[in-house]
């Protein structure tokens, strides 16, 4: 493992800075989707319990270096301290925050304005690492959806103060180790989504550790283009046929069973509840130029449904198909119930990440069921590609 938790740590009158991700959606000032601040509640509530004093360090948006008004963490204020039920005091500048962290009657938790606001942040600046560092005592690192970037408050900072993983944090890489590291086997994945161009690195990783590879969606198309098949005016990636094929012949060195949708639905408009036929994929497939899969078939679900019975560990990122519009959302809702189920029967142990991932599962109501949910995109997939990632290193005591 190599990184301390908070257990770890002796908190009792120390100022505890920690990095959380409350980068959360917000509109007219008022956060629409609080989940990112709940789930950073069991680590602050912690260091409350351990008699420790939280210096919570976030960012907001992406200002460059310069204060933009609109992306002050200010709005949050309100969620955060719903959600932690205590007072949380905000301090614009690393001056109010050096007086307000040695006030013995400051509120409970302390807020630092975006601290992207600052140009040392994202150039890693070890001078402004050091100016953060005197603000505390001890280092938490609660925000692995940042742990990929080589910031000075997720990378240099653990470098300058003894350090520890946050709950949220120690939950994802646990979580990520179970189903990557030291999975349970058969170990399978889910990868779907619409390009195989941003997923090369996560696909060519992964065919060396699993035991089986699902590829849905828009890249499934793009593997059976490279297999011979005419796709049609399906979403496909030509320039990729070749990457494809290489990862296909991978899969089959490493003993890797790779699952390409064997029937798709067929439509020649891409919108809701617009005509389909299901229509059998093969190699030898040829689809009008106006003809879209856009979603897998039943047989394709018959198919998932014998291979997820036999595994022990699924990972999953990417939807199956255009589960954004019915009735294309199909394979992506069945698929998911079919693992959420052997997850609650004790089966299978289910972890799922990416943006469209969480939202696929919500909309197939089973977000509650798999094992873990990462919050992270960015850093779930460098992790999945098998990237050592630099705000994880640095808890470690790693060197890049």
């Amino acid at each position: 493992m190599g990184w301390k938790s908070l257990d770890d740590m002796e908190l009792r009158g120390k100022r505890v800075l920690v990095r959380v991700d409350i980068n959360v959606p917000v509109e007219d000032g008022r956060v629409t989707d609080a989940t990112r601040i709940e789930r950073i509640v069991p680590t602050v509530t912690d260091i409350l319990a351990k008699g420790g004093k939280p210096m919570l360090i976030a960012h907001f948006g992406r200002p460059k270096g310069k204060v933009v008004p609109e992306m002050s963490l200010r709005q949050v204020l309100p969620a955060l301290e719903n959600a932690l039920g205590v007072s949380v005091a905000f301090v614009e500048t690393l001056e109010a925050a050096e007086n307000l962290s040695d006030d013995a009657t400051a509120a409970q938790v302390i807020l630092l304005e975006n601290i992207r606001f600052a140009p040392g942040e994202e150039a890693n600046d070890p001078a402004f690492a050091a100016r953060l560092a005197n603000l505390g005592d001890v280092y938490c690192n609660d925000a692995f959806s940042a742990a990929h970037r080589a910031h000075a408050s997720t990378e240099a900072l653990a470098r300058e103060l003894p350090a520890c993983a946050g709950r949220l944090m120690q939950a994802e890489l646990h979580a990520l180790e179970a189903s990557l590291s030291q999975p349970e086997r058969p170990v399978g994945a889910v990868v779907g989504g619409a390009k195989v161009s941003t997923k090369i690195a996560l696909l060519e990783n992964l065919v060396t550790r699993l035991d089986t590879l699902v590829i849905g969606g828009g890249m499934a198309n793009t593997f059976w283009a490279a297999l011979g098949a005419d796709m049609g005016g399906s979403l496909k990636e030509d320039d990729y046929l070749q990457t494809a094929k290489d990862i296909l012949a991978k899969a089959e060195k490493s003993g890797c069973r790779v699952i390409l949708p064997e029937d798709g639905l067929v439509a020649r408009t891409f919108a809701a509840n617009a005509p389909y036929e299901v229509v059998k994929l093969t190699a030898t497939t040829k689809l009008d130029a106006d003809q879209m899969v856009l979603d897998a078939g039943p047989e394709s679900i018959k198919t998932l449904t014998v291979a997820f019975e036999a595994l022990k560990t699924l990972i999953w990122n990417g939807p199956l198909g255009a589960f954004e519009i019915a009735p294309f959302d199909t394979a992506t809702v069945a698929a998911a119930q079919i693992a959420a189920r052997r997850t609650k029967e004790d089966a299978l142990i289910s972890v799922a990440g990416g943006g469209d991932t969480v939202a696929a599962l919500h909309k197939a109501g089973v977000a509650d069921d798999f094992s873990y949910i990462s919050t992270a995109g960015g850093a779930f997939l460098e992790w999945m590609e098998g990237k050592t990632l630099p705000g994880v290193a640095a808890l470690s005591g790693q060197t890049l």
